[in-house]
């Protein structure tokens, strides 16, 4: 079901009710910005080192590297799950993205970005990294500040959604809900949403995923590859396979939070933009679910 201009105007075939409580709309917008500042400044730290490795150590191929990443190339073992590089071919030097030892061409995004005039030999552009510029200790000092900031915000939704119900009754989802998953996803590519108090099954879905599995692993991971934290917490390199594993799994975490947030975007937009956001601001939501009507949670 679509917002049309006389859903906007008849208000007695809708009804306004509580739909996100005040803990989950601080932490939603705290969230919208550290994970903003944590993934452009990652994508900065990722600049010094663009490999990914699987297991301890970090071996090497024998290609020789551009820009930040020059001179790490040798023949030692090689444990390379992805590689974004620049290399010089006969036709000029280009960016190159290798995913288990299958090489693309991603000049001008990946590997080598800029003009021709000035090119760019990092695996990600200016564009997506704080600082545009190249700078890693800049780029760590912003990762670790927010990193803080989203930890103790983690921390304050997962006790409040415990307390209040919200975890259980709207992320959690339930046997019934997967019911109706096949329904709710063709319901979903007809462009139909359905208005009521409590998420769809795919909301429900994806929260779980997001809050319950990626961003506590992207905290783990992250704490995984300080090596003060192992010397610690030596265990947490077997849970992880590795200090490299974790920083893979830490990369691919950041992966799927930035594909959540690009279909969070395009849903918000889809189900009615006005609406979404008074729920997430004000935390009233217009809606069809004749149970809701001027209710409370």
């Amino acid at each position: 079901m679509q917002w049309t201009l006389a859903d906007l105007k008849d208000t007695k075939r809708t009804q306004l009710f509580y739909r996100q409580s005040v803990w989950t709309r601080v932490t939603h917008w705290v969230w919208a910005v550290t994970l903003f500042f944590m993934v452009t400044s990652g994508l900065q730290i990722f600049n010094a080192h663009p490999i990914l490795y699987l297991g301890q150590q970090s071996g090497f191929g024998d290609k020789q590297y551009l820009g930040p990443q020059a001179g790490h190339g040798n023949k030692q073992f090689n444990n390379t799950i992805l590689d974004i590089h620049a290399e010089r071919h006969e036709g000029g030097i280009v960016g190159v993205t290798s995913i288990l030892g299958h090489d693309f061409d991603t000049t001008g995004l990946l590997g080598m970005s800029g003009s021709k005039d000035q090119p760019i030999y990092q695996a990600f552009p200016e564009w997506a990294t704080i600082p545009s510029y190249f700078d890693l200790a800049t780029g760590r000092v912003i990762h670790f500040f927010f990193a803080w900031i989203l930890v103790p915000t983690w921390c304050v939704w997962l006790c409040a959604s415990v307390i209040n119900g919200h975890l259980w009754h709207d992320i959690v989802p339930k046997l019934s809900d997967l019911r109706l998953l096949p329904g709710d996803i063709i319901s979903h590519l007809r462009l139909e949403f359905p208005r009521k108090r409590s998420y769809n099954v795919l909301q429900k879905l994806s929260y779980a995923a997001i809050l319950i599995l990626v961003i506590p692993g992207m905290i783990l991971t992250g704490l995984t590859m300080s090596p003060g934290v192992d010397s610690a917490w030596p265990w947490l390199l077997d849970v992880f396979g590795g200090r490299q594993t974790a920083r893979l799994l830490h990369f691919c975490g950041m992966l799927v939070i930035v594909l959540f947030f690009v279909v969070h975007i395009v849903m918000v937009i889809a189900a009615g933009p006005i609406n979404e956001m008074r729920s997430m601001i004000t935390g009233w939501y217009r809606g069809d679910d004749p149970e809701a009507a001027g209710g409370g949670a």
